[in-house]
Formats: structure tokens, C-alpha cells, sequence
């Protein structure tokens, strides 16, 4: 059973007929279509569109917002750490220098008991002690962690190594001034 299709229901897989395409007559009026997309509130067409830009770029200034936060806090970090790397330095230097004194003293020390010559042996340890002192006072601190940059890569486990001995120093150091203030 065939039927006739409705004139007013307009159909977009409907085939297309002659009235289709006939030229309308000049005394004809015309109503104006509605929009296939509502426009957004900037005006533009397509509401999820302008949503979907928006909230991009929303995520991109929020990303840029991060981005300039932590460049900030790695500005301050790394100020920090240069501060405690030269309070360090100034730390170790003046250490060094009371060691050179105490190894002069005691080079004066053996003399007497054990003779010059073993007396010159804690002599040259004093100013070996004090050459590195003097290298260390004059190196800056960004010297210094480009050789310790350096250093990593040439040898990691050397590094490994150091960076161990070290937490063991501390760690023992920690300790023993609890213990000390425990007593």
C-alpha cells in the first residue's frame, strides 16, 4: 500500500519536485528561518562552541597561573639552597682553617716526642688541609655544583658512594647531639 506523502510535512529525504525549484513569485513573502545553532553569549553561533572555548581557555590561563607559580617557588627554592650552600662554604672554610691550626699545633707536639720528621708529616697535612681551605674560599658555589654536576657524570658510583658516607656522617652527627641532649 502506497501513500501519498503530506505537502507540509517537509521531509529532508524527500525526493525533490518541480516546486522545489520553481522561482516564487515577486509579490511572494518570506519568513525568516530559524538558526540551525543558537548563538552563544559572545554573540558567535554555536553555544557549545563558545562553551567549549571558554572553558579552554580558562585551562589554559589556570595552566599558565601554575606554570608562573612554580617557576616562582623553584626561583625561591633555588635561592634558598644557593643562601645554604654559601652559609655552608663560609661554615667548612672557617672549619678547615681551626683544623689547619689545630694540625700546626700538634706538628709542634710531635716534634718534641716523636722527632721533626714526623712533625713534618703533620706540617704537610696542615697545608694541604689549608691549600684546599684557600681553593674552597675562592671557588664560588656555582662552581662548585658544576663540578659536582660533573662529577655524577663521569662517575656515579663514586657519587653514590659520597653522597652515602655523607648520610652516614649526618646521621651519626644527629644522633650523637640527641644522645648529648638526652643526657
Amino acid at each position: 500500500m502506497t501513500t501519498m506523502a503530506d505537502p507540509n510535512d517537509r521531509n529532508d529525504l524527500a525526493p525533490m519536485t518541480s516546486s522545489d525549484t520553481e522561482t516564487p513569485r515577486s509579490d511572494a513573502s518570506f519568513e525568516q528561518a530559524a538558526p540551525l545553532k543558537t548563538a552563544g553569549q559572545d554573540g558567535d553561533l554555536g553555544g557549545s562552541q563558545s562553551t567549549t572555548d571558554k572553558v579552554s581557555k580558562q585551562a589554559s590561563e589556570a595552566a599558565g597561573s601554575v606554570k608562573q607559580s612554580a617557576a616562582g617557588l623553584r626561583g625561591q627554592a633555588t635561592d634558598r639552597v644557593r643562601l645554604f650552600a654559601e652559609d655552608g662554604k663560609t661554615k667548612a672554610t672557617d672549619a678547615l682553617g681551626q683544623l689547619t691550626q689545630i694540625l700546626n699545633d700538634a706538628a709542634s707536639q710531635v716534634d718534641d716526642k716523636l722527632g721533626k720528621q714526623y712533625g713534618q708529616y703533620a706540617r704537610s697535612a696542615a697545608d694541604q688541609v689549608q691549600s684546599f681551605g684557600t681553593k674552597l674560599d675562592d671557588t664560588t658555589v656555582d662552581e662548585i655544583f658544576d663540578e659536582a654536576r660533573e662529577l655524577v657524570k663521569k662517575s656515579p658510583g663514586v657519587a653514590v658512594g659520597i653522597a652515602a658516607a655523607a648520610g652516614f656522617v649526618v646521621a651519626r652527627l644527629v644522633a650523637a647531639g640527641l644522645e648529648q641532649r638526652d643526657a
